[in-house]
């Protein structure tokens, strides 16, 4: 007889991008469509970070009615074959696990769960077999932004969750204050700052410093403020939690760590928002509010068509002029060109208010009605008839 759980294998890389992934999508698994998930981590002290619940010195535990298991090598815990197996953004599953598919009398639903993205190939890929030894088949499972792709991670009613925080500003003055984050005023313009190393950061910093509105820009220790040493007043390790740095017009505020929810409800909170990786990527798409991604960088510039695959579809209907701003502001940002950053940025605040109607339609139009986890639960369905 078949095991009816799923198990989904993730290592964490770059930190949080691979793991909050596929944490939202196994508890979205579990609690909407009542799936028993075991979660296979590599890094549970890296993952705890965004899961305070979590205890990472132990091999097995429930945390949010997911089992949450260390994924060491050799396994510490029996892996026994469930109804649906997921390699997470093509982590290498331990042999143990591929010889116990092969052996398994009913072996599971095999998926390899790809990155986000916007480009036309995927469409072409998703659902494709990949033949595995033992006659086995491997389904590569591509997210995206068409019908005909897998979909995009966002909970039932999350739209509706994120409109009512936004319709009271007293929800993120509350937040704020909750943070440690002292003298930021209503009327103020608040920016949140989730990147990687880039000479555009300081530029842009500049740039508000010497303007006529107050800016508080949100950044979390790490690899961001790696870019504005040069501003600071003692090194990025010796930062704290709800330290302000005072420069002119703009103040930096070291962010203390947040969970998942902590961080959707930050970003909803911010007027302006600059994300990386997939994870944060997404959820500044569904905060409705104007982002600029900050995507990780390939070799031979690759990360740039990628980047170039999205923008052509989230400007599809904005007008062209502000279309070629904010595309120009974005691509500034992710080739480090300071100069450019700067007048694209300016350019862009002219543009604000289409700008912000524009972030606000367009969760509705890129969800097109069904998410991820709904179109995974109907793709195993379909695989295992």
């Amino acid at each position: 007889m078949q095991h009816s759980h799923w198990d989904i294998f993730c290592a964490v890389v770059d930190n949080y991008g691979d793991i909050g992934v596929t944490w939202r999508l196994a508890r979205q698994l579990a609690s909407e469509h009542g799936i028993e998930v075991n979660l296979w981590v590599d890094d549970l002290r890296s993952f705890g970070h965004i899961l305070p619940a979590l205890d990472p010195k132990l091999p097995c535990q429930m945390v949010e009615g997911i089992r949450v298991l260390q994924w060491n090598t050799p396994l510490d815990q029996p892996y026994v074959a469930g109804e649906v197996l997921i390699e997470a953004f093509a982590c290498e599953l331990p042999d143990e696990v591929k010889q116990a598919v092969r052996d398994a009398a009913m072996p599971p639903c095999w998926l390899n769960l790809e990155y986000l993205s916007a480009e036309d190939w995927v469409e072409g890929c998703h659902g494709l077999p990949s033949f595995q030894p033992g006659g086995i088949n491997k389904y590569f499972y591509m997210p995206g932004f068409s019908a005909a792709t897998g979909g995009l991670i966002c909970e039932t009613g999350l739209f509706e969750t994120r409109a009512a925080w936004q319709a009271d500003s007293a929800n993120k003055m509350a937040l704020f204050q909750k943070l440690g984050l002292g003298g930021i005023q209503a009327e103020d313009k608040v920016i949140s700052v989730f990147s990687y190393e880039t000479e555009a950061l300081p530029a842009l910093c500049e740039l508000w410093s010497e303007g006529q509105q107050r800016v508080h820009a949100l950044i979390p220790k790490g690899r961001s403020f790696n870019s504005l040493k040069a501003l600071l007043p003692c090194p990025v390790e010796a930062l704290t939690p709800g330290q302000r740095i005072e420069l002119g017009m703009l103040t930096l505020h070291v962010l203390p760590m947040t969970d998942q929810q902590g961080y959707d409800r930050l970003l909803w909170s911010c007027d302006f928002n600059i994300v990386r990786g997939e994870d944060s990527f997404l959820r500044a798409q569904w905060a409705a509010r104007p982002f600029i991604w900050h995507i990780y960088q390939q070799e031979e510039d690759y990360h740039l068509v990628k980047l170039e695959a999205f923008m052509q579809l989230y400007c599809d209907n904005l007008a062209s002029e502000i279309a070629e701003c904010w595309r120009n502001l974005n691509l500034s940002f992710n080739q480090q060109q300071a100069t450019a950053v700067q007048q694209h940025w300016q350019y862009m605040d002219s543009h604000a208010v289409p700008l912000l109607a524009h972030a606000r339609q367009w969760p509705i139009d890129a969800l097109k009605t069904t998410d991820l986890a709904t179109r995974l639960v109907q793709f195993v369905k379909n695989s295992l008839r």
